[in-house]
């Protein structure tokens, strides 16, 4: 079954597309093996038929002709074809059938099961079909679970649960268990995929919360067992947001963690040791009380490189939010795409667009020139590109951390992954292609603007002022109404992410007429 064909079955099953014989020459010959799939050969049990039929294959060679096209063994196939054309041409066909047919089968090997395998993933596609419609935050959970230890897979389906509007929340001390969990309508993230929280860390927070809840950091820090009250288990646990509920900023946590350490480790030696005040049990945690200050939370930036060096990548937000359709706009492929395809190929030109994760400068020790690897990633993975020789030069300098850039260059397939080797480099502008220039077009269903919606997008458009007009659309089936909104604005990609995050499917945010933020 040759690529895409599935939608020529799909189309053929429906009565939307009509079936056709392979050849003129082959239509009542082949009619009772291909009949049942609408023409097509769909299974590799229907290939051993028709060898077997047309060309007079006996049943151990039709089989070697199936295992040739499997492995894609082409001096297998040419000496396969020999035989194959002569069987056919003793028969009485002619060559123009011999070689439609040979052309239909060929595509088949890189796409096809036996009859039992095609079932059987049938069910399953099925089943989690079914799974995915009907329990999608569990569902992607466990999708999210079962690529724990790979971050580009990570990436790829978190981007599916923005689409699927799942929020997947970032670990928690009080809520996560050790893998993905689905809450409600939301996703929890497990607190195994931390960056130095093993199993035992795990359990020993499971264990000391099993009877309530933590109330507070200090509480924390009192009940739970000692292998979690290592320094640099609390910094991951900070970073990584899994006190968030606990009341405090990261920040004001991150400033005063090594003394509450060093207080929760001092109660816990002591105690061990049978040193336990007389009034132990009156004044219970008082020696891990720590105060902790009311500082204002880390910048977005750096609160999400802490919570990408503690995840492998960002969770509770993305430098890149409200910036989906502007790279859409720039992009031939997404990273994602390039990670996962099975058409990409080695030596193909792509255009990319993404942001400037990291950049490290070199020098070839053969040649003594400079060359750059820098990380581009987006909203579905990461990818090395390369900068050489006079690309390097041209644009060693716009090489920046942060920046959102649009690369065009060349695959290059590695035992180690894809990377690609840069022509060049363009930055992205927030007003890129005209996405500046006119005012900012919001557009909502009547039905969805509810006065909690309509006032908390007062306050977000308030909390971004600047000269730019804002236009709001009420969607009606028959009679839309425009209005020119008071509060003026400066668009940036904060305010274009709250934006989205506040209209969700509900709405649509848009720079111009044609550009368009989901």
């Amino acid at each position: 079954m040759g690529e895409k064909s599935h939608t020529n079955y799909a189309l053929r099953k429906n009565g939307l597309q009509k079936s056709e014989p392979v050849h003129p020459e082959l239509a009542e010959t082949l009619a009772d093996i291909l009949d049942p799939t609408y023409g097509l050969i769909v299974y590799q049990e229907q290939v051993m038929a028709v060898a077997q039929k047309v060309a007079g294959f006996s049943l151990a060679q039709a089989d070697l002709l199936r295992r040739a096209m499997g492995k894609k063994d082409k001096k297998e196939l040419d000496r396969s074809y020999k035989d194959f054309s002569g069987g056919m041409l003793a028969q009485g066909y002619s060559e123009a059938a011999i070689e439609t047919l040979w052309k239909t089968l060929l595509p088949f090997a890189d796409y096809a099961f036996n009859k039992a395998h095609s079932a059987g993933y049938g069910v399953l596609s099925y089943w989690t079909a079914y799974l995915k419609a009907n329990f999608p935050a569990e569902y992607m959970a466990a999708q999210l679970t079962s690529v724990g230890d790979s971050k580009d897979k990570l990436a790829i389906y978190l981007n599916e649960c923005r689409r699927m509007n799942i929020q997947v929340l970032a670990p928690d001390v009080n809520q996560s268990v050790e893998a993905f969990t689905g809450i409600g309508e939301n996703i929890r993230f497990g607190l195994g995929a931390i960056r130095n929280v093993g199993h035992n860390v795990v359990d020993g927070i499971i264990q000391a919360r099993s009877e309530k809840p933590f109330a507070s950091f200090s509480d924390f820090l009192a009940r739970v067992p000692q292998q979690v009250c290592s320094k640099r288990t609390i910094e991951s646990l900070i970073k990584a947001g899994a006190f968030d509920s606990l009341g405090h900023t990261r920040r004001s946590l991150f400033e005063i963690y090594e003394e509450a350490v060093d207080a929760s480790s001092v109660t816990k030696r002591n105690e061990s040791a049978g040193q336990v005040d007389l009034f132990g049990d009156l004044f219970d945690g008082m020696g891990t009380s720590v105060t902790v200050p009311d500082r204002p939370e880390w910048p977005k930036a750096e609160k999400l490189a802490h919570e990408r060096e503690m995840l492998g990548l960002y969770v509770s937000d993305h430098p890149l939010s409200g910036r989906e359709r502007q790279l859409a706009q720039f992009a031939e492929f997404t990273i994602g795409d390039l990670l996962t395809s099975e058409d990409i190929k080695d030596g193909e030109t792509v255009t990319i667009a993404g942001l400037i994760s990291s950049v490290t400068h070199r020098v070839a020790r053969s040649s003594g020139n400079p060359y750059a690897n820098v990380s581009i990633e987006d909203f579905e993975g990461e990818v090395n590109v390369m900068f050489m020789g006079k690309t390097y030069r041209e644009y060693s300098e716009q090489l920046v951390n942060d920046e959102v850039v649009v690369i065009r260059g060349r695959i290059n397939m590695r035992d180690d992954g894809i990377a690609i080797s840069a022509f060049s480099l363009e930055p992205i502008a927030i007003g890129a292609q005209g996405v500046s220039s006119g005012p900012l077009r919001l557009q909502l269903p009547e039905s969805e603007a509810t006065r909690s919606v309509l006032e908390n997008l007062d306050s977000t458009l308030r909390a971004h002022p600047g000269r730019e007009e804002v236009h709001l659309t009420f969607l009606d089936d028959s009679n839309p109404r425009s209005f020119k909104l008071q509060p003026t604005v400066k668009i940036t990609d904060d305010l274009l992410g709250e934006l989205k995050a506040l209209l969700g499917t509900q709405g649509f945010v848009q720079r111009d007429s044609s550009e368009v933020v989901k």
